[in-house]
């Protein structure tokens, strides 16, 4: 990653893009990531992300982009999550519900101009089907692209794409080949 992407502007750029309108802020933390709605002692809602990873704040940002007002309104949008250690049942419910926050992620890794790798977060587990799940995450991405994203990603995308000032990645979306591997796509400068 290079010295001109840091945290403190994807924390900027949501408090630009979002904040007035959802009262929410994305937030440094020292842990695992996770959302909080607001509370009594907490006016506003608060996605952490980890350990100032700005790969950690994008994948955050991509969750809220999806979930819903009810959702919102949940610690952690009310998921589930199994931590690493994963069966293959727990897998294949992970990658059914990490496709599309990873699609996002992707998208605004694009936007920002730094390289995304799929999550698929079970190191201690069963053998997972990385480029499978990259195929299937890729594919999700390429279906937003045709058919719409959802508003708040789309938001975020563009300003990110406006502040690192890429161009805006539809045209490359849409040209992958389904044969092609993609491990890492980035746009170079």
């Amino acid at each position: 990653m290079s010295d001109k992407h840091h945290y403190s502007d994807l924390i900027s750029l949501f408090a630009q893009c979002f904040y007035d309108e959802f009262n929410t802020r994305l937030v440094c933390g020292n842990n695992e990531p996770y959302y909080q709605p607001a509370t009594s002692e907490q006016d506003h809602h608060r996605i952490v992300f980890a350990h100032g990873f700005f790969a950690s704040a994008l994948h955050e940002i991509a969750h809220w982009c999806i979930a819903g007002e009810r959702r919102r309104q949940l610690f952690d949008y009310g998921y589930w999550y199994e931590p690493d250690g994963r069966t293959a049942q727990q897998q294949a419910e992970f990658e059914r519900v990490e496709h599309k926050p990873q699609a996002l992620e992707w998208l605004f890794s694009l936007c920002a101009g730094v390289p995304f790798q799929v999550s698929v977060d079970n190191l201690g587990g069963i053998e997972v089907d990385r480029e499978a799940f990259t195929k299937a995450v890729q594919q999700q991405l390429a279906t937003y692209i045709i058919n719409g994203l959802p508003r708040r990603a789309e938001v975020f995308a563009r300003a990110l794409a406006q502040f690192y000032r890429q161009p805006w990645p539809a045209a490359l979306i849409l040209s992958w080949n389904n044969s092609q591997q993609t491990k890492e796509v980035t746009y170079e400068n």
